[in-house]
């Protein structure tokens, strides 16, 4: 499982900005308040990025994230990152020809309705997992590696990132943000989100 952070979680905030959260053991029929993690819209414009807050909504709902994100009517690249309740996070970017879904960890499958719904678009099944022993399982990703290619992030590059298991969710996404060149945008946004 990705790893676990203990204690202070203070890097993730909700859209609300209030830190914190509840950390049920089914998380899957929480509602967006009872989340801890961020979700965020990236859009590339005339060679700038942008952020901006998607709504607390979108950390439960891949139909809400899809929406907020083709509501945003850029004319240039638009995707999501969701960092959920600090467990996983989805890379959601619409598409004309559909959308294009990525989730660093499917185990979560079984505790999270929106890693559920991402699998089902993909047309892959929960993984048969006891709850109780998702923690002795190894997480795996499941989507679209490619997803950032043509952004400059090559899937082998965003493979080893989503390996890097010792990383918390919002450090693998700070590192995509890196690679990316939207790290200082990104980081401003998710300070906004915190006061």
């Amino acid at each position: 499982m990705a790893a676990q952070r203990v204690g202070d979680k203070s890097p993730s905030v909700t859209k609300s900005g209030t830190p914190g959260g509840t950390t049920s053991g089914t998380p899957g029929g929480s509602s967006a308040e009872d989340l801890d993690g961020f979700a965020v819209a990236v859009t590339r414009e005339e060679g700038r990025w942008k952020c901006r807050a998607l709504t607390s909504a979108a950390l439960t709902s891949l139909a809400t994230a899809e929406t907020e994100l083709r509501e945003l009517r850029s004319s240039g690249a638009v995707f999501g990152l969701l960092n959920v309740d600090d467990e996983f996070f989805v890379v959601v970017r619409p598409a004309p020809s559909g959308t294009r879904l990525l989730v660093s960890d499917a185990t979560m499958a079984v505790d999270y309705d929106i890693a559920a719904d991402v699998l089902d678009a993909l047309n892959i099944e929960i993984p048969d997992i006891d709850p109780d022993e998702l923690d002795e399982v190894e997480p795996w990703e499941e989507g679209d590696l490619a997803i950032l290619a043509d952004m400059g992030l090559p899937d082998p590059v965003l493979a080893v990132i989503l390996s890097e298991t010792e990383l918390y969710p919002d450090e693998q996404i700070e590192e995509i943000a890196q690679r990316l060149g939207f790290d200082d945008v990104l980081s401003s946004t998710l300070d906004k989100l915190q006061k």
